[in-house]
């Protein structure tokens, strides 16, 4: 509808403005009105035509179709000259030379239209060509990228957006693809984790029952070896759980605000026995003031128990694990950071230790390098509370930091 009323305003104004021509040059009604009927019934005639090529040759170039629609414009205007010079010129001459005027304006107006369409033409078709390159399954590089034609600025900002998303297409691919061997690790390294300490249990529970073992000292051994292992098993179903739920975005964090001398000590706490047993010195500092953070206390001791079990397991005996926190050099966050003994990270492998199950070149058998689940849980729960963790090596080890914002009261 809007359409029409466009329509209908161009007629309107057109058809004043000849009128008004016509009064400024002291012609009567009845040459006006000559004059406004071959105007307007050749022009309806050329529309016509027009409209009738345009259907018949409507799969033709677009080249084509431009050229006929500018060709409308030219036929109307040599009708109207050739019906109204037969009545209303005076002289022949006259009217011959108007017509040669227009046939040559004509053809360098069809010509201009024929350039100007080969232009919007080549601009579709590097549209057309974007898009194919968008359902393709491979990635084209930027020597395959097709030649930036010009054209109307609404097929440039069309082909604009298609780059656009071609880009999007092929980073959403790559983390596809990337996500995808992640999983195929995980199941299969779950699966390893799963599968041996589940065999080593049956085994110790099927001598139990046959009596193949009696003596007191071994029955308990083998009794606190079961327990170890099914604590373990249950670390790794949590660690699965809570990965889930990082993934699936349904964590429920409950903040408050609390003192990080307070989360350090906890979590120091529940892997003191680990520690010891390893051979493990601990150490802790806070600096003063200690820094308040607003967090789920339950979700962040995790990520620092975490922490603090990757670095008694890769320290090595008689070696010392230590986890600090201090504010941030902008007075505006808070840091915690767990330093070890391990030996330093690969430099390759630095930028990976955050991934879903890699462990690097660590053993594979049970309780040397994990299910490679609680680095990634780790940034998951801290990056939920808006915050970033990261690693590097430091001295004979390396060091873990997570940077948090200060709670809003102690800013």
């Amino acid at each position: 509808m809007r359409r029409v009323w466009l329509y209908a305003a161009v007629v309107a104004v057109g058809v004043g403005a000849a009128t008004w021509l016509a009064a400024d040059a002291s012609m009567g009604a009845s040459d006006t009105a000559v004059f406004l009927t071959w105007g307007l019934g050749s022009a309806a005639v050329a529309a016509a035509v027009a409209a009738m090529l345009l259907r018949v040759l409507r799969h033709a170039r677009l080249g084509v179709q431009a050229g006929i629609a500018a060709l409308a414009p030219v036929l109307a205007i040599t009708v109207a000259l050739l019906g109204t010079g037969a009545t209303m010129f005076i002289s022949a001459h006259d009217l011959r030379a108007l017509l040669v005027v227009t046939v040559a304006a004509g053809t360098v107006g069809l010509v201009t239209a024929l350039a100007l369409g080969e232009r919007v033409a080549a601009a579709s078709q590097s549209l057309g060509d974007l898009a194919q390159r968008i359902g393709d399954d491979g990635v084209a590089g930027p020597q395959d990228a097709p030649t930036r034609a010009g054209g109307p600025s609404e097929l440039v900002g069309l082909r604009d957006e298609l780059e656009a998303a071609l880009q999007r297409l092929a980073e959403t691919r790559e983390l596809a693809a990337a996500a995808e061997d992640s999983r195929r690790q995980l199941v299969a390294w779950v699966s390893h984790d799963l599968r041996t300490p589940l065999s080593g249990i049956r085994a110790m529970v099927e001598a139990l029952e046959d009596g193949v073992v009696d003596d007191p000292e071994t029955v308990a051994r083998y009794y606190r070896t079961m327990g170890r292992e099914t604590d373990r098993l249950a670390g790794l179903v949590d660690d699965l759980f809570e990965l889930s739920r990082i993934q699936a975005g349904a964590l429920n964090l409950d903040l408050e605000q609390i003192a990080l001398d307070e989360l350090i000590s906890d979590a120091v706490a529940g892997v003191s026995i680990a520690a010891a047993a390893k051979g493990v010195e601990l150490r802790g500092e806070v600096a003063s003031p200690t820094p308040v953070v607003e967090l789920s206390i339950s979700e962040m001791a995790r990520v620092v128990r975490n922490l603090l079990d990757n670095a008694i397991r890769h320290t090595p005996r008689g070696g010392t694990v230590w986890v600090d926190a201090e504010l941030g050099d902008d007075r505006q966050t808070a840091l915690v950071s767990v330093r070890d003994g391990c030996g330093g990270i690969p430099a390759p492998d630095l930028p990976r230790v955050f991934e879903l199950a890699y462990r690097g070149d660590t053993a594979r058998t049970p309780g040397d390098g994990g299910a490679g689940l609680g680095l990634a849980v780790a940034r998951g729960l801290v990056e939920a509370h808006h915050g970033e963790i990261s690693v590097r090596n430091e001295g004979q080890g390396c060091r873990f930091t997570i940077r948090l914002p200060l709670a809003p009261a102690a800013g």
